[in-house]
């Protein structure tokens, strides 16, 4: 079943959801806000974008796979221009830093219509060219997929936020279908590959990255991918030093959004 018709039965669910307080986002202004999140950075890409990303190891970035492409021309940035900002807050980061490699899940393709097989693999690995050994800034532990019903936490960049994270203490998983994850986690432009956390006994642990929103019947969904199959592959990938390979149609071209069957419209944040 195509992820278009999952979005489309959960507009019956709205009516318990919109009244949820977790759909409120807290802007981390300060230092002391952001504290246990500064393993938490915005990704400038190329100088004209930016994205989401988090530390899982003092080196690896953790962010989606979409963010390595220019959505003007299809073509893939030079890891020479992408740079991670942890903690970025208020025009200064905890720690700056460039990217050595970057690879992503090996059946992603750019360009590939908006179903479930691209978001299932919309997630990319960056090795940083020098690890971040800070003790303010720890890396985050990974974990298996959520049960639906489960709450979550996000941490994100928007295009209007963009000079801190803000935090989503609760948004809960609605659906799962194939590896993409729907969510009620708010989102924006800039929020793509912001990491969804659950929390074991207070601790916070990456589940999902964000690869895109969608809007049902008004509201706002969010769109992520489970992790487990897709880390193991990529950390693969960087141990082997096996080279980025990506293959495009001539005649395809990129799309800032495209419509599911039943009118959800899917959109790259």
């Amino acid at each position: 079943m195509r992820i278009g018709m999952v979005v489309a039965v959960l507009a019956v669910m709205w009516a318990q959801i919109a009244g949820a307080d977790g759909l409120r986002l807290f802007s981390m202004n300060s230092l002391q806000d952001g504290r246990a999140w500064e393993a938490v950075g915005r990704l400038e890409i190329g100088g004209k974008a930016f994205c989401t990303g988090a530390l899982i190891e003092e080196g690896l970035v953790l962010t989606a796979a979409h963010c390595l492409y220019d959505s003007q021309t299809g073509e893939r940035v030079n890891v020479d221009d992408i740079q991670f900002m942890a903690g970025w807050r208020n025009g200064r980061a905890g720690a700056y830093r460039r990217v050595r490699r970057a690879v992503h899940h090996p059946a992603y393709s750019y360009m590939d219509k908006d179903d479930p097989s691209r978001i299932q693999n919309d997630v990319a690995l960056l090795e940083l060219q020098h690890p971040i050994r800070n003790t303010t800034i720890v890396p985050f532990a990974t974990g298996t997929a959520p049960d639906i019903g489960q709450e979550l936490g996000l941490v994100s960049y928007a295009h209007d936020r963009s000079e801190a994270p803000s935090l989503q203490q609760t948004c809960d998983l609605l659906a799962r279908q194939r590896g993409a994850l729907i969510m009620s986690c708010d989102v924006d432009f800039g929020a793509s590959g912001s990491p969804v956390f659950r929390f074991d006994q207070g601790e916070p642990v990456i589940v999902s990255v964000v690869s895109g929103k969608a809007n049902v019947a008004g509201r706002k969904v969010s769109l992520g991918t489970s992790l487990t199959e897709p880390l193991m592959l990529m950390r693969a990938q960087l141990a082997g030093k096996a080279a980025f390979q990506h293959v495009t149609s001539a005649n395809s071209a990129p799309t800032s959004g495209s419509r599911f069957p039943n009118g959800a419209k899917f959109v790259r944040p």
